[in-house]
């Protein structure tokens, strides 16, 4: 009996693996889509930080340096490294 009920399982998880299997280029083309239009937007929104610092007076390297500070939030690289190991920081 327990023989049986392994074997269903296995078979269970077969299903449910060729399902997400036959998923995962559709899922992995939106994914990608997302990612460029979120660096799209990143990159579009730190040259308005920039412009908008320069525009209030301060000299065009310190805008660089902060707006460099600025896109650091948004390094998708970073925070999956840091999410391995928060204590690492």
């Amino acid at each position: 009996m327990s023989e049986n009920a392994d074997r269903e399982g296995e078979t269970s998880n077969i299903r449910i693996f060729g399902m997400v299997i036959s998923s995962l280029p559709s899922l992995m083309f939106r994914l990608a889509g997302t990612f460029l239009k979120f660096k799209r937007d990143v990159k579009k929104g730190g040259h308005i930080f920039q412009e908008e610092l320069i525009a209030q007076g301060l000299d065009a390297e310190m805008a660089a340096k902060l707006t460099e500070i600025y896109l650091e939030s948004s390094n998708l690289v970073q925070y999956i490294r840091y999410a391995k190991s928060p204590f690492k920081r």
